[in-house]
């Protein structure tokens, strides 16, 4: 772990922050249906993510300051400050899992995941992809599962969405991640078996070839969602089995629309109205589910 009074409070040319917050996710984050007492857990958990997250994926950032500010996050959050500024959401999320009793594993091994990030490297095949989620997605939905004191029954369906919901991810930035990080996520071996470059990404148009391999890619999403439909029937606890169909609802609409629009031309995103329909139709699959 690194020794704090030997590190610059400051190794980039600007102080780290999160470039985004809960209102530009395509999910809720910390929701009313949550209990109050809980909220602020998810959110301390959410701000120290975010920030870990969008260090990693900063273009403006060499590899080496990007692993060296993810060491000091790390090394605040296993053994306490005093830190540098930045790392602060390590220090609330320190108090939080003080408080909440949990251990801090879920957010390290989100650590491990935006290692590989920094280092850029790529999926060689679906399995690689899968290892990646197990780390880069997984521990989100198996923390909110501790925290609501949920068993093991629900894990494995939780396991799926998460990984349904980090490669929806990737494809709504699939252009984005290739042309500003040279990173794309998506099996290299479905490109050279459809007879193309990930440098076709940087085109504003998905070529047939191209479009084949999105979806294949959406093809193994549909299959997570399938895995991840006993969810809200597994959840005990009433607000998180509601928040846990509301996310599930809105994953297959996002699914659907990334099947008919083109993440190469625009940012595929739910347009009001269908977000709204997505999240009515989500509670009331969480109310009827027990």
């Amino acid at each position: 772990m690194p020794e704090f009074d030997t590190i610059p409070p400051l190794l980039g040319p600007t102080e780290p922050r999160a470039r985004k917050d809960a209102s530009g996710e395509n999910f809720p984050v910390a929701s009313r249906l949550l209990p109050r007492r809980l909220r602020r857990h998810v959110a301390a958990f959410y701000d120290f993510v975010r920030l870990a997250d969008d260090v990693a994926d900063d273009p403006n950032l060499e590899r080496e300051t990007k692993l060296q500010y993810l060491d000091v996050l790390e090394g605040v959050l296993q053994q306490g400050g005093p830190g540098p500024g930045y790392a602060d959401a390590a220090v609330v999320l320190r108090a939080s899992l003080r408080e909440s009793g949990l251990a801090d594993s879920y957010a390290r091994h989100l650590l491990h995941a935006f290692r590989r990030d920094a280092r850029n490297e790529s999926c060689r095949t679906w399995g690689d992809l899968m290892l990646y989620c197990r780390y880069s997605a997984v521990p989100v939905g198996r923390y909110m599962l501790a925290l609501h004191g949920e068993g093991p029954r629900a894990t494995s369906a939780s396991d799926a969405l998460c990984a349904a919901l980090q490669i929806i991810n990737h494809l709504q930035d699939v252009r984005d991640d290739w042309c500003q990080l040279g990173r794309c996520y998506i099996p290299r071996v479905w490109f050279d078996q459809a007879g193309i470059s990930p440098e076709a990404l940087v085109e504003r148009r998905a070529n047939p070839p191209l479009r084949a391999v999105l979806d294949r890619t959406l093809d193994q999403v549909d299959a997570l969602l399938v895995r991840a439909a006993p969810l809200p029937r597994l959840v005990a606890h009433r607000g998180l089995r509601v928040e846990a169909a509301v996310i599930l609802s809105l994953a297959r609409a996002l699914a659907r629309r990334l099947r008919r629009r083109d993440p190469l031309a625009a940012h595929v995103r739910l347009p009001a109205h269908a977000k709204a329909g997505a999240v009515m139709r989500g509670i009331a699959l969480g109310i009827a589910a027990r």
